[in-house]
């Protein structure tokens, strides 16, 4: 329903306003979870199948997602990516990084960089970060692991909700993690700008991935797992600003993810995820 709601909320207008010709490449089918088993049982599933939520169902998925990324990028096109919970980030690196190396700009309340023995809760949204990156056990998996993504090209910005073992993951990764404190004791556009840099360098190309309980819930209510604390509007359309402005010709893709119309407010989120694609893209004030 995320898709559908940021739809439903103007998307084509606003690009099209910009003049950006937009094609709807549709839905990618996704398995009802009510119809599945979350974890696998049988005696043959390995630990990620037993203990990672509907890995089988997700694999399936992001292998849909890559192929159709993957079309859209050989028929030189700008491939945007509605979500829906944050695994299917998974697909979209896939198909993004195809032939060439790409940097990430991760805007996010969370890391999504749990593994196995980490996650609390087994979802694959918490660990689409890990997946990409080939952490255990996705490091054998071809289907997450994208190994033209490296982790000195990625950027976390406006972390404010990490898992008790996923912080020390963090801490030693080798990619660059900004913290909403971060954030508090700088500028908005100091961290972004930085994080920019950090994602764009010696690559071919910028994915960026929004998840929109990065901002507050006070302006994002629509969303899977609020928290407390996140940017505000202005603070979000300034960062998609920089990003139109300081990437350039260098972004290559974009994903926006986690609008939950049923947990929304009179379309707000997907009205704002419109707004801040727009800004990515090339809107601005004057």
């Amino acid at each position: 329903m995320g898709p559908s709601a940021i739809r439903y909320a103007g998307l084509q207008e606003q690009l099209e306003g910009l003049g950006v010709d937009c094609e709807d490449g549709g839905d990618i089918a996704v398995p009802r979870p009510e119809e599945q088993d979350a974890v696998a049982e049988s005696e043959d599933a390995g630990p990620a199948e037993r203990r990672a939520r509907y890995l089988r169902e997700t694999r399936e998925v992001a292998e849909d997602v890559e192929t159709a990324v993957q079309a859209t990028v050989a028929d030189g096109e700008f491939p945007l990516i509605l979500g829906g919970d944050h695994s299917i980030a998974i697909g979209t690196a896939q198909g993004v990084s195809t032939d060439r190396e790409i940097g990430v700009l991760w805007f996010d309340a969370h890391a999504d960089y749990n593994t196995l023995e980490t996650t609390p809760s087994g979802n694959v949204h918490g660990l689409s970060l890990a997946a990409m990156l080939g952490e255990d056990p996705f490091a054998g998996m071809d289907w997450a692991h994208a190994p033209n993504v490296s982790p000195e090209n990625v950027a976390w910005v406006g972390l404010r909700d990490l898992d008790e073992g996923e912080r020390d993951l963090v801490r030693d990764s080798p990619a660059t993690a900004f913290t909403m404190s971060d954030l508090d004791r700088r500028t908005v556009a100091d961290v972004v700008g930085e994080a920019i840099e950090v994602a764009t360098d010696g690559v071919d190309a910028l994915h960026v991935s929004l998840d929109m309980d990065w901002l507050d819930p006070t302006e994002a209510p629509g969303v899977g797992t609020p928290v407390r604390g996140g940017v505000s509007y202005r603070e979000a359309h300034v960062a998609m600003e920089l990003v139109a402005s300081e990437a350039g010709d260098d972004l290559a893709s974009m994903e926006v993810v986690e609008v939950n119309p049923i947990l929304d407010q009179h379309n707000r989120t997907a009205e704002l995820a419109t707004e801040l694609v727009a800004s990515a893209l090339g809107q601005r004030i004057l």
